[in-house]
């Protein structure tokens, strides 16, 4: 399983050199999701479960941000691994639209999102270089993509998420 660098390091995660495991056209997307798990850590370590489920005005809560990051994250690699999504997926991707009808305690929130991360990397680990211009099928209507396109907008999708989700903490401790 790969292994990303420490944390404690001053430079960005795409400075610190490639993540053992990963096969190298696949490093910045492994970069990219060590720094979107390394910045929703420090947010929600410094948030009160009241201000991860806030909503400011009609915005989303950073809650959702981080649940709907896991959520697609966890749809677009199923799509790269040339699969369909599961029933359980159709019903987390439905339930997202009632997510603030829910409560997320921070450090819960923290340690899954970890975890998704976690299973991406092992996922990118195992996605041989060969396969990267397969064609994927996306959704219902089976959209064509590719492999790496997938997993470029699989870490491109979590970072913006995770932006926001850091744009909406610092709003909510306001």
């Amino acid at each position: 399983m790969p292994n990303p660098q420490p944390t404690s390091s001053p430079q960005p995660p795409w400075l610190r050199g490639p993540i053992r495991g990963i096969p190298a056209l696949l490093q910045p997307v492994a970069h990219a999701l060590v720094d979107a798990d390394e910045d929703t850590q420090k947010a929600l370590a410094s948030m009160t479960t009241e201000q991860l489920n806030r909503r400011p005005g009609t915005a989303a809560a950073a809650a959702y941000h981080v649940q709907h990051a896991m959520g697609s994250l966890d749809r677009l690699l199923t799509y790269a691994r040339g699969e369909s999504l599961s029933d359980e997926q159709l019903r987390a991707l439905a339930a997202e639209k009632t997510i603030h009808a829910r409560t997320f305690e921070p450090e819960r929130l923290a340690a899954a999102f970890s975890e998704a991360i976690r299973r991406a990397h092992a996922q990118l680990a195992a996605t041989k270089e060969s396969e990267l211009l397969t064609v994927r099928l996306v959704g219902r209507a089976q959209l064509p993509s590719n492999t790496i396109g997938l997993l470029v907008h699989a870490a491109e999708h979590t970072a913006r998420h995770v932006g926001q989700l850091m744009t909406t903490a610092k709003v909510v401790r306001i």
